[in-house]
């Protein structure tokens, strides 16, 4: 079957002509804003409009990349002029290094403003199509401010289509907006079971999501700015307190149809068994990747990624590419910028005894790998530690011709038929919220262990008889590693105290510079990795804004603490 993209995506474009008195102004043969929406096509048309600003950032800003390269699992890699290098101690290559993230942002918000302002204008052939349209919409509108105020701190409010120019709004007045649009989303979205949902429209958001989304919001926002204290928060259309969350996590886990897979490593494509796959600890261990076509039952919401990429679009998955290996290609591992490299001592940290550590981590090293002689220091390969995020990295196969030759190429290429080309063939779903995760919140917000017992036996681990925080959150960081989850949670556990904690667990990583070992914070790790609590301090955790959006606001828009002057740059 062929994986075509699942969110179909429509450029609108909206024109206004002037007309003499005399002519027949009625528009018959465009859309435009006097005569679109009308119908409840053209609303979800819009809709996929909003979704299709998912893809528009593809460059280490990202904050699947950047939530990776700022924790204490992961470091930069990729070269020293990659845009990978400054984030990793918070510092800025340019004055508009995360321009691409906050123009993605804004764009997907303005699609949202822009149906919800519009939805009395269709002709709704029902309420719960209406319903549906609109609360996918609060959906992500709510997930695009989260990604903002997870990575800018404090950004404007902009809740319609009318051009505006606001200042930075508050922490409290961004996430009113955040768990307010995720509360609409909740009661409005259907309660549908995974397995009931047509797999034609498997990548569309749903109440699980919100709920779990909700979730995560509200753990950070509680615990970053309130120091958890489980406090309730007031909005305009109600409120959201700790048991309203805990409940919805409830929901989720009893009525969502999501679950666990029963093997941890089948989440991922690395598992697949196809003919034409050739990976041996794959086939040592028995695994079978669940696909990305509507199986997966553990995934509660993911980007989609299409078979029909080029180079005009951004529909193959970006962060398979930066993480691919650095500069060479082989079975079963793919072609990258080797951006993320592991920590080593991540992977010395971690227990052997845990599948989930080969599970998630390649350490090209490893004759059970079945790798063949992997290079270090291709294209002046930086801080590269030998081992690499499994999770995403991309999957070849052996293809054979019908001349009887083999093309060493991605999976996509015998699934789909994907055109081979390792910077646009990647069709993996980013999975943004998955079942593993809405265990160990509800574990978190509860202090039970019943949500981390159920993740740790699929592991094959055994039980923790009572809860504790450590418990917990050693469990997020082994479940969750490369997910971009680890630098926020470390973010609301700590503070700006993160950034220590972060410095610390990197301390005497062995790592390789353009093949010259060093250690960091002993010898050529010093001035970045030693300034790395300060700048957490400093900046609260959070990024530059782009410059040239404060100067397109005339100074109205103000500059990040810690991103003032020339000190910031890398």
């Amino acid at each position: 079957m062929k994986k075509i993209i699942l969110l179909a995506i429509v450029a609108i474009s909206f024109s206004i002509t002037g007309c003499s008195d005399f002519l027949d102004t009625e528009n018959l043969t465009k859309k435009d804003s006097s005569n679109y929406p009308q119908t409840e096509e053209d609303a979800r048309e819009l809709l996929n409009g909003a979704y299709s600003a998912l893809y528009i950032c593809t460059n280490p800003s990202h904050p699947f990349l950047a939530g990776n390269i700022l924790s204490d699992d992961c470091l930069a890699g990729g070269g020293l002029g990659d845009l990978s290098q400054p984030i990793r101690y918070l510092k800025a290559m340019s004055e508009n290094d995360f321009g691409p993230l906050w123009s993605a942002l804004y764009t997907g918000i303005y699609r949202c403003n822009n149906i919800l302002e519009n939805a009395e204008n269709v002709q709704w052939e029902n309420g719960v199509e209406k319903n549906k349209i609109l609360g996918e919409t609060y959906y992500l509108r709510g997930m695009f401010y989260y990604y903002m105020a997870i990575t800018f701190g404090n950004a404007p409010l902009v809740l319609d289509t009318t051009p505006q120019n606001n200042p930075k709004a508050s922490a409290d007045e961004m996430f009113k907006v955040i768990l307010s649009d995720l509360k609409q989303a909740i009661e409005l979205l259907p309660n549908i079971k995974f397995q009931d949902i047509d797999k034609n429209k498997i990548g569309y958001a749903t109440k699980w999501a919100a709920e779990a989304l909700m979730a995560r919001a509200y753990l950070f926002y509680d615990g970053y700015y309130k120091q958890n204290r489980r406090e309730n928060v007031t909005l305009d259309n109600g409120s959201v307190t700790s048991q309203n969350v805990i409940a919805w996590l409830e929901d989720c886990i009893k009525n969502s149809g999501h679950d666990l897979l029963s093997d941890f490593r089948n989440q991922w494509p690395y598992a697949i068994d196809i003919p034409e796959a050739d990976y041996k600890y794959a086939r040592d261990n028995n695994l079978s990747w669940v696909g990305e076509s509507g199986d997966n039952n553990e995934t509660i919401f993911a980007v989609k990624y299409s078979s029909i990429a080029s180079w005009s679009d951004n529909y193959s998955n970006p962060i398979a590419l930066n993480i691919g290996l650095r500069g060479q290609t082989q079975v079963p591992f793919g072609m990258g910028w080797g951006i993320c490299t592991v920590s080593t001592n991540f992977w010395n940290e971690w227990p052997d005894e845990d599948l989930r550590k080969k599970g998630s981590i390649l350490d090209v090293r490893d004759t059970e790998e079945g790798l063949s002689g992997y290079d270090f220091g291709v294209w002046e390969a930086w801080q590269e530690t030998g081992y690499l995020p499994k999770k995403y990295l991309p999957v070849n196969v052996k293809k054979v011709n019908a001349d009887g030759s083999v093309t060493i190429c991605n999976y996509s290429c015998v699934l789909y038929g994907t055109s081979p080309h390792y910077m646009k063939d990647t069709t993996q779903d980013l999975v943004l919220i998955r079942f593993a995760d809405v265990l160990l919140m509800h574990a978190e917000m509860t202090r039970t262990i019943d949500g981390i017992n159920r993740v740790r036996t699929r592991a094959q681990l055994p039980p923790i008889l009572a809860y504790t925080d450590e418990a917990l959150r050693s469990e997020r960081r082994y479940e969750l590693a490369f997910e971009a989850l680890r630098y926020h949670d470390l973010l609301r556990w700590y503070g700006t105290d993160a950034g220590t904690i972060i410095k610390q667990n990197l301390n005497h990583c062995i790592i390789y510079n353009n093949l010259q070992q060093t250690t960091i914070n002993e010898d050529r790790g010093n001035g970045y990795f030693d300034q790395f609590d300060r700048r957490v301090k400093e900046t609260g955790g959070f990024m530059q804004i782009p410059n040239d959006q404060i100067q397109l606001s005339n100074g109205v828009l103000e500059q990040n603490p810690g991103w003032e002057g020339s000190n910031n740059m890398f």
